[in-house]
């Protein structure tokens, strides 16, 4: 059974940073074929993505974090993680990974989900 587990949560005043961890378990050898992603769902809004990695490495962003946030995976250690510098009072939000075989900016094309991590920036 595939498992994603987020950590690295916590709050934060205005211009600091945090990083993001998720551990993925149950994937085995294939971990490293998925498209990871990160997605966040804000107070009262909808889930958005935010950042995704694909199997060869090369990432995208959503314009609003671009400069500020990097994503990264170690597939040896079967680990996504989300650098978030910069950090301003409107990425407060829950931050969840997710994995999918085809990489898509649509967030019901992904099939598996973390339990989510709490960020809260301050101003």
């Amino acid at each position: 059974q595939v498992q994603l587990v987020e950590s690295g949560g916590g709050s934060v005043q205005a211009g600091g940073s945090l990083r993001l961890t998720c551990t993925a378990s149950g994937y085995g050898y294939t971990y490293n074929s998925y498209c990871m992603g990160w997605f966040r769902q804000p107070p009262g809004k909808e889930r958005e993505a935010v950042a995704r990695i694909e199997s060869d490495g090369s990432t995208s962003y959503t314009a609003s974090v671009k400069g500020r946030f990097t994503v990264s995976r170690d597939n040896a250690k079967s680990s996504l993680y989300l650098q978030m510098n910069s950090l301003k009072p409107e990425d407060t939000a829950v931050y969840y990974c997710a994995s999918t075989f085809f990489c898509s900016s649509e967030v019901a094309d992904w099939g598996v989900w973390g339990q989510g991590a709490q960020v809260f920036v301050s101003s």
